[in-house]
């Protein structure tokens, strides 16, 4: 069990929740451009080195699930479980942030700001940008690695968060021992 001085509390795990879904929505605004704040953005599909041709800018858009996957009829439903799942993480955070570790804590902070951050694309962009209905956006990606191809489809800040948290919550959950199970003897078998 943590202190109560080392426990973040649940303020500060909501400012890491904000903090990721603020930097992911400024750096997609970046990217994407925004005609009501002026920003202007860079063409769709172009790409941009920042380290030889190791690491760029490409700015895609994502109109499926993780990874550029696409079930036909399902993003709406997709939408929604994101919506729901961010207010679950919210209610298990708040639950158990007595009984979590600290760092499952932050984990699931994590996750919840991508999860957040790339439900903003899905549920807002398509109306805010007169692309798409309500629901139906699709999520603004550019974090490109690879030499001269990708290694990796390309992401963004949000599912940076998702994959750093669902690898740290997995290691915290392989770290915990189970517990020590004692052998019950019926009584019918007990000597005398």
């Amino acid at each position: 069990m943590l202190s109560d001085e080392t426990r973040p509390t649940l303020g500060r795990l909501l400012s890491i929740t904000a903090i990721i879904v603020v930097i992911d929505q400024f750096t997609k605004v970046l990217i994407k451009g925004s005609p009501f704040l002026g920003i202007k953005g860079i063409p769709y599909g172009s790409s941009r080195p920042l380290l030889d041709d190791i690491f760029r800018i490409t700015y895609v858009e994502n109109p499926g699930i993780a990874f550029g996957i696409q079930i036909p009829g399902m993003k709406i439903f997709f939408s929604i479980f994101s919506v729901v799942a961010s207010i679950g993480i919210f209610i298990y955070i708040k639950r158990n942030r007595f009984r979590l570790p600290k760092w499952e804590l932050i984990a699931l902070a994590m996750i919840m700001g991508g999860a957040i951050g790339n439900l903003i694309d899905r549920c807002f962009y398509g109306v805010l940008y007169g692309e798409e209905s309500l629901f139906y956006g699709h999520v603004v990606d550019f974090i490109d690695f690879g030499y001269k191809k990708n290694w990796w489809p390309v992401f963004n800040v949000a599912d940076s968060c998702v994959s750093i948290g669902v690898v740290l919550l997995t290691l915290m959950l392989l770290k915990k021992k189970p517990p020590v199970q004692e052998e019950v003897i019926p009584n019918n078998q007990v000597s005398e």
